[in-house]
């Protein structure tokens, strides 16, 4: 069963949707729910009833970790497949699903996330920012070997069992679905990466909605720590000592130019790196922006729920009430 929660993109579920009559392996279900949208997909979907097994939910807005419940409630597969609806599959997707469960079997699993072709410039230079070594140490699920793989709600594949005992997702609005897998990990069940199971994910279309995901995903990382402290590790805090850093040598320049150099050399590895590996100067330029924006804006999301719950003690919704309940 794919789960796919959509809030306001039909024409994501629309793209999507025809990936998923492009699948070589053809034994699944399809099931859509609308989180309270103003622009609902319903017609969308509507064209896929002859060439898809798929079922169609409108409810009230509650956030994409119920809303996937919600979904959860209603399928009828032995496995769950979460989705993001900004992504689209290969054709090759769900047949690697299927001979990753037959060669080993696992409890929960996920896969990378790639850019594809028709993205725009920036669409892929956001994609690189969340990948690449230099910005996040590739540990979003670029890697063959880890000790423990977290998967992603964008793409996220559970045993409907396990999911059931679990609870589902939780109520966090941001960080639900890291919240989700570590609690896979307590329960003492095995979560593995499917390396073949990837996706395109388009993630944000502008530098200004990236600022406020990654934001929300450093809040999310401190409210993450409150509930589960051994969660936290070293390169959480990355981002939040570049950020810092780059305020200060930001000052120093009023005295010293070449107090710069240091985020000169990091914009420059960037922009080389990047440039080479989608052939292109423009969106290697791209890159720079979107790497300054993922890291700081993740490290002063870090920060800011750093101080509001662990200096002011205060609770997640009193404290974050815009940024995760709106």
């Amino acid at each position: 069963s794919l789960i796919i929660p959509v809030y306001n993109r039909p024409d994501e579920v629309d793209e999507l949707l025809e990936s998923l009559t492009h699948q070589t392996f053809t034994d699944f279900e399809v099931v859509v729910v609308e989180d309270g949208s103003a622009r609902p997909c319903d017609k969308v979907v509507e064209r896929y009833a002859e060439r898809l097994t798929v079922r169609y939910y409108m409810k009230a807005n509650s956030g994409p970790g119920q809303t996937r419940n919600y979904g959860a409630e209603r399928a009828r597969g032995d496995y769950f497949i979460v989705l993001d609806s900004d992504c689209i599959l290969p054709p090759s997707y769900l047949q690697a699903v299927e001979d990753e469960l037959r060669r080993e079997p696992a409890d929960a699993f996920g896969g990378p996330d790639h850019a594809h072709a028709s993205f725009t410039n920036v669409q892929k230079a956001i994609n690189y920012a969340m990948t690449s070594f230099f910005t996040t140490g590739g540990i979003r699920g670029g890697k063959k070997k880890m000790d423990k793989f977290y998967p992603r709600s964008f793409n996220m594949g559970i045993r409907a069992e396990v999911y059931r005992a679990l609870g589902g997702f939780s109520k966090m609005r941001f960080g639900e679905d890291i919240d989700f897998s570590i609690r896979i990990f307590k329960g003492g069940y095995r979560c593995r990466l499917f390396p073949e199971a990837w996706v395109w994910h388009k993630r944000r279309t502008d530098m200004k909605k990236f600022f406020k995901q990654v934001h929300n995903f450093g809040i999310a990382r401190i409210n993450l720590y409150k509930k589960y402290p051994e969660s936290l590790k070293l390169v959480h805090l990355l981002p939040a000592v570049f950020t810092l850093g780059t305020v200060l040598l930001l000052i120093g320049a009023c005295w010293c130019r070449w107090s710069l150099l240091p985020l000169g050399v990091f914009a420059l590895l960037i922009a080389l790196d990047a440039t080479w590996r989608n052939r292109s100067l423009a969106i290697g330029l791209l890159s720079v922006v979107a790497a300054f924006i993922q890291l700081i804006g993740y490290g002063s999301g870090f920060l800011r729920a750093w101080w509001q719950r662990c200096v002011l003690g205060r609770d997640e919704f009193s404290a974050f009430r815009k940024n995760f309940y709106k």
